[in-house]
């Protein structure tokens, strides 16, 4: 690394920090929340209110996983060490650099392919001179970095660490991110001002009520039972856990085997319900599917104890449930994230009693086998992960607006400095997003799912038949032999594809595999009336995920339509619709969403 780069970031440093401290003296909130986004994500903490100074503190990248701040900064120290030790490379992309900036002064150097990149889609950044060179030299600078990491001898973990590092301190210091955007001088011009004064209404707002992260939704718009979650049902069925949602026949007659959606613990189920035109409970209905839905308590620190195993039981009454009241033998699971675990999980189970009433299993966007090689997992070291358990034990809940924090800093240019640059530098409302607000609605984990997602992580055991215990079973996927359809996002940043397929593998039973063409939460979301909506099918399920894509064939449309053909006939015969919901022994009770959802 050049010492002109070092100097140029050393100078950045010594200006930050002279802001801050003149803001100390002002006003400390807005310092706290210079100080969380200009670190440029180094430190995504878990904030224990009131804790002591230099306590070390975590976030988590997914359910089961976490890392400190500390290991960050070890990487960054990786980072210099190399760039001492090293100095061939870091000479070599020091020349490179200055070459290719001579070759931009000088309007030699090629044009950067911004395709895809929203940040720059001002035409100015392309039109006018001086723009032009400053994205120019702001990609080079940004390539050069990543080079050089490929010329040390960093281990190949060192060297994905420091990418992810230099990554977020690229995307942090990126030009559009400034007052010199010309999208921003343009709207400050438009507005006469007023629009950087309601950016700092809509910062100071944040920071009393978003935890210092810019807001992804606008507030007030939407209200779960008012215009989410409208879908007509009734709760039939409540234990300290969870909540049984019936919906309402939309059709004359219904399949007999019903299905039971099992959504993941740390986001609320009305996911599965959002608007009429997007909602997966209108289509099951409107499919002639017997369709229930579980909507999962947020815990509270009291409730410290309920684990894996609670939750697992509690579903299964859950499923006794269901069958009481549609008097079937037999049931269709559908579980997603989290949820999937659960899913896979109670099947295992019951069919390790034996007799088991689990008719299909559809999984989505689910990882069973965590041997995942990803940026999620780059820091999920030993002692970060038994950190995060501490301090989730310390606290009796993870709060899931920790998570969100972590899963966020995943893609920061999407879901941080996206709406940086909206809210606070053009000053404009954030969306009203229905998606969004679901996404920001979080719940809490009780510690003990937690540290029991924690140790599916380290040990993997539902890839190893027999080591993992629920209710005294031993669980082995194997024994689960019904069909299973599972449902993996192209461009799913949380749960990869290759994951979701691997984890696909451990069922017996025949399978089915699909890969949407969306991320992680647009890949449930994928109405018929999506028409850029597109998926795989392979029947040949290759032991290679990669090989399986290779000969996968591209169908156009929603995989909801597919999945629709395959369980409808795997549902049995059809019966009269029932007129009422629930039954003498499981009456209805609260109109769905239910009162959980409000917790």
């Amino acid at each position: 690394m050049s010492e002109a780069i070092i100097k140029d970031i050393n100078e950045r440093i010594a200006k930050l920090s002279e802001t801050i401290k003149k803001l100390d003296n002002s006003d400390q909130a807005v310092a706290e929340q210079l100080r969380h986004i200009l670190s440029q994500g180094l430190e995504v903490t878990n904030r224990e209110k009131g804790e002591k100074s230099g306590a070390e503190t975590s976030s988590v990248a997914n359910p089961a996983m976490g890392f400190n701040r500390k290991d960050l900064w070890s990487t960054a120290g990786t980072i210099v060490k190399h760039a001492v030790v090293n100095p061939a490379a870091s000479l070599k992309q020091a020349v490179g650099f200055s070459k290719d900036i001579s070759q931009v002064v000088l309007g030699k150097f090629e044009e950067p392919n911004t395709k895809g990149d929203r940040r720059f889609k001002d035409p100015t950044w392309k039109e006018n001179p001086l723009y032009r060179r400053y994205l120019q030299a702001y990609y080079i600078w940004q390539q050069r970095l990543q080079d050089w990491v490929d010329e040390t001898d960093m281990s190949k973990e060192d060297s994905r660490r420091a990418k992810f590092i230099i990554s977020l301190l690229t995307d942090a210091l990126s030009p559009s991110n400034t007052l010199l955007n010309p999208e921003v001088i343009k709207r400050v011009f438009e507005t006469g001002g007023t629009s950087l004064e309601k950016g700092l209404v809509h910062l100071l707002e944040d920071i009393k009520t978003n935890g210092g992260m810019p807001s992804q939704v606008k507030q007030g718009v939407f209200k779960v039972g008012d215009n989410l979650g409208l879908s007509e049902g009734s709760v039939v069925f409540r234990n300290e856990i969870l909540e049984l949602i019936q919906y309402k026949p939309a059709t004359e007659k219904a399949l007999t085997t019903p299905v039971l959606i099992i959504p993941p613990q740390i986001n609320k189920f009305f996911v599965f319900d959002l608007t009429p035109d997007k909602s997966f409970v209108q289509f099951c209905v409107k499919s002639g599917l017997q369709t229930f839905i579980i909507s999962w308590r947020n815990p509270l620190p009291e409730h410290r104890h309920w684990g894996l195993e609670q939750y697992i039981l509690a579903t299964n009454e859950a499923v006794n449930a269901v069958q009481e009241i549609t008097a079937s033998d037999k049931i269709n699971l559908v579980g997603t994230c989290s949820g999937g675990i659960t899913s896979a999980t109670l099947a295992g189970y019951l069919a390790a009693k034996g007799d088991s009433p689990v008719n299909t299993i559809t999984q989505l966007v689910s990882v069973l086998d965590t041997n995942i090689d990803s940026d999620i997992t780059l820091f999920a070291t030993d002692k970060a992960l038994e950190l995060v358990r501490k301090i989730s034990e310390k606290q009796g809940v993870l709060e899931g607006k920790d998570m969100a924090k972590a899963f966020a800093w995943l893609r920061p240019n999407d879901l941080i400095w996206n709406y940086w640059v909206n809210n606070y530098l053009l000053g404009k409302e954030p969306p009203a997003f229905d998606v969004l607000y679901w996404n920001n609605d979080t719940t809490r984990l009780p510690a003990k799912l937690h540290s029991d997602f924690i140790d599916l992580y380290k040990q993997n055991p539902l890839t190893l038949p027999g080591v993992l215990k629920i209710g005294g079973q031993a669980i082995n996927l194997k024994q689960v032999v019904c069909d299973s359809y599972a449902v993996a996002g192209i461009n799913d940043h949380i749960t990869l594809w290759e994951a979701c397929y691997r984890s696909s593998q451990l069922m017996g039973g025949k399978r089915e595999f699909i890969l949407s063409n969306s991320g992680h939460i647009q890949s449930i979301l994928n109405p018929p009336s999506n028409l850029k909506a597109n998926f795989y099918t392979n029947s040949e399920l290759s032991a290679d995920p990669q090989l399986w894509k290779k000969g996968a064939t591209f169908n156009k449309g929603s995989w909801w339509s597919h999945w629709q053909k395959w369980l409808c006939s795997r549902s049995g015969e059809q019966k009269p619709a029932a007129k009422e919901l629930g039954s003498k022994q499981h009456p209805p009770m609260e109109a769905a969403p239910g009162l959980y959802v409000h917790d």
